[in-house]
């Protein structure tokens, strides 16, 4: 793990890993450097492959949303106006028609939507897209965790009834787990209390993970809008009696908060710690000459054997090998080969962890299988470890007076009324994550008023 403060290693590993560069004039919009960019290109391609398994089809619309569709939906606007990005001139003239920069799309596909669906053979409508969204931070920006331009992915669905809609968010909590699992983020599962779920929605579901800091990270979030916007965005469809009805509809949302996470999780004194599934190079080829013995040839044959199977690099560059070790750990690759004219005549090559550090060598003629056991296993042990961090970082409470406890997250119980959790909130100076998923059936007395609830997650929060 970081040994210097939480906030100083992140900045500092990004910028060394050439992950962004944040220094460009506009704050809290970034430049995505090639090897973020690498990395957040195989983060995107896990979604993708999960949404089109899950027969959602992919979408680009429009930066620019107009004023009058952004306010069709009266709850949606109080809770963007303050973040909107908003365009009132094209070239010289003053535009008629202001429009904004998306803070969310909503306000851009619903009026499609309400062309597309027609009858009930239109439906389910299950699309997605990849793209930046626009909101106009006032907070302390911070690369991938707050930015004002940030790299997003949104699904959205519409069903021809409730529980259609309800269908589809269980189907988008498997692919949360999913998505998940490959990327090595443990995270917990909560329903938002009513007074922090998204503008517009019946409930709105979260996935937050917790970082060294000690704050949480919410790095996923799912959506049940009902008939909340199909009624002002007059989506509808004709069902099989001939009868007009609205539809249901729901989102899932994520962002590039995912590789916040990854880097934050995961990542040691060293630099980066990528999962296998998504790493740029999953293996980097290091030749070790000695005494003028040239072993190129070597690890060129070894790119050539494992690159049908892996994405390997091989670094060719005229520096010392104890250089590249730096650069690579630096970059987080989750295994290096060291080839020398030893391993050489005895047929072997030199396999290290990132993750661990463990060294060992293996036979030529096994090499193969051995990368892929390798990888299997650090992404399976990545995963095992975090979610260790998390579980053990759950702290039971049963009173006020315990929330003292300091950082983590605190499970704490709650009878469900706002007043009390507004209370837990201003007392413990955190934010109520929610009521767990997972065991949404424990009973348990609330620490504030001492009636019957559930528990609920308390974290300090980015």
């Amino acid at each position: 793990m970081q040994k210097e403060p939480f906030s100083e290693w992140y900045n500092d590993v990004i910028e060394r890993a050439g992950l962004s560069d944040k220094r460009y004039s506009i704050k809290g919009m970034n430049i995505w450097l090639p090897y973020g960019w690498k990395l957040m290109g195989n983060i995107d391609r896990v979604i993708r492959k999960e949404m089109f398994a899950t027969d959602h089809e992919e979408v680009c619309f429009p930066t620019l949303i107009p004023e009058d569709h952004f306010k069709k939906e009266s709850e949606h606007i109080k809770g963007f106006e303050g973040e909107v990005y908003w365009v009132t001139h094209g070239g010289k003239d003053l535009l008629e028609r202001p429009m904004l920069l998306r803070p969310t799309s909503e306000a851009a596909m619903y009026p499609m939507f309400s062309i597309w669906v027609r009858s009930h053979a239109d439906l389910p409508l299950k699309i997605f897209q990849i793209i930046n969204m626009f909101r106009y931070e006032t907070k302390q920006t911070r690369s991938f965790i707050r930015v004002r331009e940030c790299h997003f992915f949104e699904a959205h669905t519409c069903h021809p009834n409730a529980e259609g809609a309800e269908a589809q968010i269980a189907q988008d909590i498997g692919i949360m787990k999913r998505v998940g699992e490959q990327l090595c983020l443990p995270y917990l599962l909560v329903k938002r209390p009513e007074w922090d779920k998204f503008p517009g929605a019946i409930y709105s579901i979260s996935a937050d993970t917790l970082t060294p800091s000690g704050r949480t990270l919410q790095i996923g979030t799912i959506h049940q809008y009902g008939e909340n916007f199909a009624r002002p965005y007059d989506i509808t469809y004709e069902d099989l009696h001939g009868q007009h009805q609205y539809v249901h509809q729901t989102t899932y949302g994520m962002s590039e908060r995912l590789l916040a996470a990854i880097v934050a999780l995961h990542g040691d004194e060293k630099g980066l710690v990528l999962p296998p599934s998504i790493a740029p190079h999953q293996v980097v080829v290091i030749p070790i000459p000695y005494k003028g013995i040239d072993v190129t040839d070597e690890c060129k044959e070894i790119q050539r054997i494992l690159s049908p199977q892996y994405r390997v690099h091989l670094d060719s560059r005229d520096v010392r090998p104890g250089s590249k070790y730096y650069d690579w750990e630096i970059k987080g690759v989750p295994l290096r080969l060291e080839v020398g004219p030893r391993d050489v005549e005895k047929k072997e090559v030199t396999l290290v962890r990132r993750d661990t550090g463990e060294k060992r060598t293996v036979p030529r003629d096994r090499l193969s299988e051995a990368v892929g056991d390798c990888l299997r296993s650090i992404g399976e042990d990545m995963r095992k470890k975090a979610l260790g961090r998390l579980e053990t970082s759950i702290i039971p409470i049963d009173s006020m007076k315990a929330m003292e406890k300091g950082n983590g997250i605190l499970k704490a119980g709650w009878c469900g009324n706002e007043a009390c959790g507004l209370e837990i909130e201003s007392t413990s100076g955190m934010q109520m994550l929610g009521t767990p998923l997972s065991d949404s059936d424990e009973s348990c007395k609330c620490i504030v008023c001492g009636k019957p609830g559930k528990s609920a997650y308390v974290a300090r929060t980015y």
